[in-house]
């Protein structure tokens, strides 16, 4: 099982753009950590087997998650959980606000 060892400040996760296809979902977001907005990208899939996240981060993100004083597989493995269990926020791309359930 992870733990999230993140507690005191967890990342808050956004997607801003999801494209959902018959098995995987391309996403598209941003996630903030000690007031820093670092992007994201992610493909979700799942039916056999569960469901699971392909996350991609960027170069200088995990050099930004480095400087931050994050350990970037440790961290990645929390954005990922967080990404399955559905402990997101999405924006609405026309309005850029939260989309209220």
């Amino acid at each position: 099982m992870i733990r999230d060892t993140f507690t005191s400040d967890d990342p808050e996760i956004y997607v801003e753009k999801a494209q959902g296809g018959q098995y995987a979902s391309k996403l598209r977001g941003y996630f903030i950590i000690k007031d820093t907005k670092l992007k994201f990208n992610a493909v979700a899939f799942g039916r056999i087997g569960g469901h699971n996240i392909s996350l991609n981060l960027t170069k200088k993100t995990l050099s930004k998650l480095k400087e931050l004083g994050y350990d970037t597989e440790d961290f990645q493995l929390v954005l990922q959980r967080k990404l399955v269990e559905g402990q997101v926020t999405l924006i609405d791309p026309t309005t850029k606000t939260e989309i209220k359930p």
